[in-house]
């Protein structure tokens, strides 16, 4: 008797690919990668295959050898097909040239402001009232959908993605690629948000009421200490990270899981680095804030709750679960 297939990580991990191809840093659907058959096309196959006798007969379960193939097209990939993908997105990510890290820096940076635009503008067209910053928040993921649509390289993202690869193989060569690829994209993240506060602040392209709006959202920094900071830093790079670990398996949903995870950070009153510094940065120009209390009291307790989350807590808990079985 011919055995069955000994390698379902393997088959696994190529539908996994088939459904996902990574560029500039983020995740995108691609059907023609590897062939895949719709539930609905392999209709009128799984009746070729049922009106036939099959050599080994119906399977144990009462299903075809057609509706298998279905099924594993169906099923949610395994926690460490999940953390494959991930890795090797994440060395891709490090072997990309300077030049192309940092305009698909600049550009996410540019996405993600945005966010605070499309926050003003729900602020200031809805009434005051208890349910009304549940919906601002929404304006918060506008900019995130953006950015990671678009493949554009986002720092918070990279937290998880560059982490896994060190944890799969500890060498000074991938630290070095590492801390490489985090400077280029948090310094052209940053850059790309600078631009869009001078952009606000000193052009007039926004009417006073939506700018005002902006900066009264961005107000809120000044009610947190250092400490609360970093705590809500950790949160927010903790969720970013999660992020990342569920679009290999969302397919078609990719846009709500930004949505769901982006408005939580926002609701939830977490500190991003790259869309709490549009925020810090119309503060400084408007004259609310100095720039050295800025880089102290925003910028050195986010970046380190960001990275944090994202690489010490969900990155390394994410290799731990999956440690024996790759």
């Amino acid at each position: 008797m011919r055995r069955g297939r000994q390698e379902p990580h393997r088959d696994e991990f190529s539908l996994v690919l088939a459904r996902t191809a990574f560029i500039g840093g983020t995740l995108r659907t691609q059907a023609a990668l590897t062939p895949r058959m719709t539930a609905p096309a392999s209709i009128p196959i799984r009746k070729h295959h049922e009106g036939k006798p099959s050599r080994r007969g119906r399977r144990a379960h009462g299903i075809s050898e057609a509706e298998v193939k279905d099924v594993q097209e169906l099923a949610t990939p395994r926690t460490p097909v999940i953390y494959e993908v991930v890795r090797r997105l994440g060395d891709e990510e490090m072997q990309r040239p300077l030049t192309s890290l940092w305009w698909s820096g600049v550009a996410a940076g540019l996405s993600i402001s945005f966010s605070l635009l499309a926050q003003s503008i729900l602020k200031t067209h809805l009434p005051d009232s208890p349910w009304q910053p549940l919906v601002v928040a929404f304006g918060y993921c506008v900019g995130f959908i953006m950015a990671v649509l678009s493949r554009q390289q986002l720092f918070t993202e990279s937290t998880i993605t560059a982490v896994l690869p060190i944890a799969a193989e500890f060498t000074w060569s991938n630290i070095v690629r590492m801390i490489r690829l985090w400077a280029i994209v948090l310094a052209a993240n940053l850059a790309g948000t600078l631009f869009a506060a001078l952009f606000c602040s000193f052009t007039p392209v926004l009417p006073a009421d939506v700018y005002e709006g902006m900066l009264a959202i961005s107000r809120d920094l000044l009610a947190f200490g250092w400490w609360d900071m970093v705590f809500r830093a950790i949160a927010a790079g903790f969720l970013m990270a999660a992020m990342v670990w569920l679009m290999p398996g969302a397919e078609g949903a990719q846009m709500q899981v930004i949505t769901v995870v982006t408005w939580l950070i926002a609701v939830g009153g977490f500190t991003h680095i790259v869309a709490g510094s549009m925020e810090s940065y119309l503060l400084v120009l408007s004259g609310e804030w100095t720039w050295w209390r800025m880089l102290i009291d925003f910028m050195v307790p986010v970046l380190i709750g960001n990275m944090i989350g994202g690489t010490a807590l969900f990155a390394l808990i994410a290799y731990a679960q999956v440690m024996d079985e790759i």
